[in-house]
């Protein structure tokens, strides 16, 4: 499995208007077969500071994700919302015990 975490920001003021495409990405992500797992979350103590967390069944279907009409088209929104600051990481991850 893989995993991708890390964080973007938003301009606070941009914000709102992001929200339904962000709120598209996720749903039409979360449809793909091999998506386990897609959110984003907006940090409560940092205006604009959203935190990505994602698990795939391995690293060609992320490769396949970038290539959807819907991560397409979230990649043209979100640069002309202002998006910056993303810092992202892949990691391979193993059998996983509960905690």
């Amino acid at each position: 499995m893989i995993v991708v975490s890390g964080h973007f920001r938003l301009p606070p003021g941009r914000i709102d208007e992001a929200r339904e495409p962000m709120r598209k990405v996720v749903a039409a992500s979360l449809l793909e077969p091999a998506c386990r797992a897609y959110s984003y979350a907006e940090d409560v103590s940092e205006a604009g500071l959203f935190r990505v967390y994602e698990e795939w069944d391995d690293r060609a279907a992320l490769e396949a994700h970038f290539a959807t009409a819907h991560m397409l088209r979230w990649q043209k929104e979100r640069d002309a919302l202002g998006f910056h600051d993303r810092e992202i990481s892949i990691r391979e991850a193993g059998q996983a015990d509960p905690f």
